[in-house]
């Protein structure tokens, strides 16, 4: 019996390791700095992609879930003396951009469009994105990856607070933090850049419990609304095609020369600044999937930098993450068990 149990437990553990094993991405040595494009250079050639498979949801949503219930994501990684950079490719057969587009009806009236589930979410008019969750300091994430920090709601309650979300992150302890890379197809995307974010363990006074945007920050996207529930701005004459978005930098006042049927975006998008701009990210849709080109700086210098930025000041250490995969879902993702291990070749 003490022999089988004996087995039994080397049995978890070899198989426990021979699974961090396979989830291992080697960055390799870039001999020049990249320029981030989202598309695949030559340069990337000198390192093998990891290949992680996603097949977890955490809901299905009641009113019809037509996005991908699995899709598998190649992952590969260079750095320099300055900058660590990654690159990410993912099955998705259909480009999303439309989030909460406005669109003018027959009897000339705009509506919002939007078909909320039974979480109050969106999975129809909405953007495609990708999230990346590095460990900074949270006890467990090595094992579990960013299950550790995800939290169900139980028959409507969550920490004793009435909530309706198919889940919630915030991490177990005072002084835990996570690192957040947050890429949104039609609010940061053709900015080059990716919301750069941090979970702590705030979950009673945050309306987003852990999740905050990195400190200091300006700038960002906004709401195209104005206070009688319609559009406040559309782009210029000199921006063709429109987009699915209103650009800052290009907007005007919102004059209704449309037809029954036109859409203009719901969602005015200009520049990170500071803190909340540190990630480069620029991705592009062909042949079915998406391919998305990421930079930052391998070490940060702001004013929380140590508590909201993975640093990657040892090249002799492991880092931790785990990444998901938004199919035109506003938080319905998909996701992968425990976490993958980043080195560096020296």
């Amino acid at each position: 019996m003490k022999n089988l149990l004996l087995f039994s437990l080397l049995f978890l553990l070899l198989s426990e390791q021979s699974f961090a094993a396979r989830m291992v991405i080697e960055a390799k040595h870039s001999p020049n700095p990249i320029n981030i494009d989202g598309k695949k250079d030559a340069h990337w050639n000198l390192v093998k992609p990891l290949t992680v498979k996603l097949n977890e949801l955490p809901y299905e949503p009641n009113n019809g879930y037509l996005g991908l219930k699995e899709t598998s994501i190649e992952i590969s990684s260079l750095y320099d003396s300055e900058y660590v950079y990654f690159l990410f490719r993912w099955y998705d057969p259909t480009i999303s951009l439309a989030r909460f587009p406005w669109e003018k009806s027959q009897n000339g009236s705009w509506i919002k469009l939007s078909n909320l589930d039974h979480t109050l979410h969106e999975n129809t008019y909405y953007e495609d994105k990708l999230a990346i969750y590095w460990d900074i300091n949270e006890r467990g994430f090595i094992k579990k990856g960013c299950d550790k920090s995800c939290h169900m709601q139980e028959e409507g309650m969550l920490e004793g607070i009435k909530d309706t979300s198919s889940g919630r992150h915030y991490t177990k302890n005072d002084g835990e933090t996570i690192d957040e890379w947050h890429w949104k197809a039609t609010r940061t995307n053709s900015l080059k850049q990716m919301d750069d974010g941090y979970v702590d363990n705030e979950h009673e006074t945050n309306n987003k419990w852990g999740r905050h945007i990195d400190n200091p920050h300006s700038g960002g996207y906004y709401a195209n609304k104005n206070k009688t529930n319609m559009p406040a701005w559309m782009n210029g004459p000199e921006v063709k095609p429109s987009p699915d978005w209103i650009l800052d930098s290009k907007k005007v006042p919102f004059v209704d020369t449309f037809k029954a049927g036109d859409r203009i975006g719901g969602i005015v998008i200009a520049p990170f600044e500071q803190a909340r701009a540190d990630v480069t990210a620029r991705g592009i849709w062909f042949d079915d999937h998406w391919q998305l080109e990421i930079k930052r700086k391998r070490i940060t210098h702001h004013q929380d930098s140590a508590t909201q930025d993975v640093q990657f000041d040892n090249l002799h250490k492991a880092y931790y993450f785990g990444v998901t995969a938004f199919d035109n879902s506003q938080i319905n993702h998909l996701y992968h068990k425990k976490s993958i291990k980043l080195i560096f070749k020296q």
